[in-house]
């Protein structure tokens, strides 16, 4: 696909299903939320995982801290993304609590900085997504952070976009950057693309 062509289907993509989330109801969120914490809860259980990669969600995406605070009282080791001005992501394990915002007005943990190969020595990585389609290509939201960090790793584990069900959509318009997921949890289902 053209690049320019590309980018644009993205643009009026991306601006679609950031509509529909803002359209989302306040019970329409907490039964999402519900149902993405239960399934997160069993991949996590599923996959054995000790150390997870996983973000702070904005207000229009789905909620991964009910997730996120299971993970920490059951010991598991959280990382969670620092935005850099390079375009690279660094880490923190964070305290579970506190949270600033950080470049492009995104949630971020507050806690010591470990590197962007921190992400390199755990067992699942979630990752935001705006759409994933039905060959497991992920639709970011266009600044190229986890792109970037997935695609520079050598030895990558199970990667999952975190996401509506309706945002499982047949296809996505792709660019040479693009990193497929290994999968996507959602409020109604967990999906493993072959």
């Amino acid at each position: 696909m053209d690049p320019d062509t590309a980018e644009h289907r993205k643009r009026a993509l991306r601006a679609e299903l950031r509509e529909r989330r803002q359209n989302l109801t306040t019970t329409e969120r907490s039964g999402a939320t519900a149902g993405l914490t239960r399934n997160l809860v069993d991949l996590v259980t599923d996959l054995s995982a000790r150390s997870v990669a996983a973000y702070l969600s904005t207000p229009i995406e789905p909620d991964t801290r009910p997730f996120l605070n299971w993970a920490h009282a059951q010991g598991l080791r959280v990382l969670l993304p620092i935005s850099r001005e390079d375009g690279l992501l660094d880490w923190t394990t964070g305290d579970g609590e506190t949270e600033t915002e950080g470049l492009f007005g995104m949630p971020e943990a507050v806690g010591e900085l470990l590197g962007p190969i921190a992400i390199n020595d755990v067992d699942l990585i979630l990752v935001p997504a705006a759409a994933v389609d039905a060959s497991g290509m992920r639709m970011g939201w266009g600044r190229g952070y986890f792109d970037k960090t997935l695609g520079s790793m050598e030895k990558c584990p199970p990667v999952y976009a975190v996401l509506f069900d309706g945002e499982l959509v047949d296809e996505v318009p792709r660019e040479r950057h693009d990193q497929p997921v290994d999968g996507a949890v959602t409020p109604s289902r967990i999906v493993q693309f072959s």
